[in-house]
């Protein structure tokens, strides 16, 4: 684990969805005080820091990202004496906290909407997005919802529409009034004086939305639609030119970043769901004034072939130029990636390459709850959906409860999460992949991405250096050129599930060893069996 004021550099981030992780207090939900009783297991991991989604004070209609207290702790997962202990307990453990921010929109019960919608004339009137209908009653455009329908909700106390960019409870802020920017700095304020190092912003590139209210045009045939949502869904069909990454956002995050250069050390990770995501990552990663990392949905999708990853490595290296990237399989909104990328792999074998492949890229990385232990996605059965994302695109898109099931600590029948029935219920098939029961063999996948992971971290050149892709004569292999202050180290990955042969070149120097992966060298001939990944210091 790294010590440095730049510490988000090349770390690793374990991501804790906090209603799945433990439950402390025997109410079926993850707590608080259950993250703290499990956080020497996550330090043992070897990661830098945790990052937790929401633990707002909340309605809990789309599970905390929609906030009505952005300064307090929703009573479901504890109080702020208990985050407080959280924090200190990790600090003691050498690891950084990360909390989410939700403020493009609140919960339409935060009081200041609740203000905002009962005049036009009240002291946060323009506090979110509000317009009139056209002559005919219809929404002011053809804006979509994420979430389904328009992104107009009718509000029969105003006479106008207020935008929502997710479910109609998500009111959106109006950033275009800066007493709004200035509340949300403020309440960021709020947690780092209590001691957080860093947020993830959600949906970092929906504050400013254009305020001509024009519609937005399809997306012309043949060009890609946005990686920010299911393809089956109709907000894809749309270019969003208007509803997002408006250019206003780069001086707000101009202003954030100066707010987060008063306390050093401390970090944002943005998240960039949009049509163009590499261009967005640059704009708002480069220079060194705005955000300090951002992360796509490149390697949150489906595509995974070994031109697929070179093809996006290349397209980041083009355009991102001195951007940081923070890189992610898995997280609490999509598919598992041993499911979405493996499921027709070894489900041993495959979820290790997979995350030696974002650990030697240039940039941060996520390592989402469970991941370690190579959990699949979760078959939540229809009566037992929660998610209000799945229910109406149900069954060709079933939501994103299936990786938000409980974490499973033993193979008891609740998985050691729980005393009571959880809210989400407990994975039968994940069960025998249970912490314990890794931590009980020593072949267990748990134990390699463990040392996987504090062997890269002593690595330099992975954690910090810049990346070049290189050709080893194979394409079914990827193979990169990590340099760092005159070191150049070797990485060459098999992520197949048949042995594979490269031609690795004459500026071998040293074979590393030590991260668990076996390979065979002969000259310049690599033999890389099914699965396995080739270290190696260069001339």
């Amino acid at each position: 684990m790294t010590t440095s004021l730049n510490w988000w550099k090349g770390g690793v981030i374990y991501q804790i969805y906090p209603r799945s992780f433990m439950d402390a207090n025997g109410d079926g939900i993850g707590d608080l005080a259950g993250i703290t009783s499990k956080l020497d297991y996550v330090a043992s991991l070897g990661v830098d820091a945790i990052w937790l989604s929401p633990i707002f004070t909340s309605p809990m209609k789309d599970f905390g990202y929609d906030v009505s207290d952005y300064c307090d702790i929703d009573p479901m997962f504890g109080t702020l004496a208990d985050f407080k202990a959280l924090i200190d307990r990790s600090h003691e453990l050498g690891l950084k906290v990360m909390i989410d921010q939700v403020i493009s929109h609140s919960a339409d019960a935060h009081p200041w909407f609740e203000e905002s919608r009962q005049d036009k004339t009240n002291p946060k009137a323009d506090w979110y997005v509000w317009s009139d209908p056209k002559p005919d009653g219809s929404p002011p455009n053809n804006w979509l919802s994420i979430f389904g329908g328009s992104a107009w909700k009718w509000d029969s106390r105003r006479l106008q529409y207020y935008l929502h960019n997710f479910l109609e409870s998500q009111p959106d802020f109006n950033f275009h009034n800066p007493d709004v920017r200035k509340a949300h700095l403020d309440n960021m304020r709020f947690w780092l004086d209590m001691g957080v190092d860093g947020f993830r912003l959600d949906t970092v590139n929906f504050y400013f939305h254009s305020e001509g209210l024009e519609d937005n045009p399809p997306v012309p045939a043949g060009e890609p639609k946005t990686m920010g949502a299911p393809h089956d869904n109709p907000y894809t069909y749309q270019r969003h030119v208007y509803d997002l990454s408006r250019p206003e956002n780069l001086d707000f995050l101009k202003d954030m970043r100066a707010m987060m250069d008063e306390y050093p050390g401390t970090t944002t990770v943005g998240e960039i769901g949009d049509d163009f995501p590499l261009k967005r990552m640059a704009e708002y990663t480069s220079g060194g004034d705005k955000l300090h990392m951002a992360y796509t949905f490149d390697f949150l999708n489906k595509p995974h072939t070994p031109d697929y990853i070179r093809d996006v490595l290349k397209n980041m290296q083009e355009i991102v130029g001195d951007g940081w990237p923070c890189w992610a399989l898995s997280n609490h909104d999509v598919e598992r990636s041993r499911t979405r990328w493996g499921a027709n792999e070894d489900g041993e074998a495959y979820p290790l390459v997979a995350l030696a492949l974002i650990l030697s890229l240039r940039g941060s990385v996520c390592l989402y709850q469970g991941e370690e232990l190579g959990l699949p996605e979760a078959d939540v059965p229809f009566e037992r959906i929660q998610d209000p994302y799945g229910i109406p695109l149900w069954p060709v898109f079933k939501g994103r409860d299936g990786c938000r099931t409980p974490m499973v600590w033993d193979k008891s029948l609740l998985g050691g999460f729980s005393t009571v029935e959880p809210w989400l219920p407990v994975s039968k098939e994940q069960l025998p992949l249970s912490v314990a029961e890794q931590e009980a063999n020593p072949d267990a996948l748990l134990h390699k991405v463990r040392q996987l992971i504090h062997w890269r971290q002593q690595q330099p050149a992975l954690v910090n250096g810049e990346l070049s892709q290189r050709d080893v004569n194979n394409a079914q292999l990827v193979a990169l050129v990590r340099e760092y202050q005159g070191e150049r180290l070797l990485v060459v990955l098999n992520m197949t599930g048949e042995s594979q042969q490269a031609t690795v070149g004459a500026d071998i120097m040293t074979e590393l060893q030590g991260h668990g992966f076996v390979s065979t060298l002969n000259g310049q001939a690599l033999t890389l069996p099914a699965y396995q990944a080739f270290f190696a210091k260069l001339s």
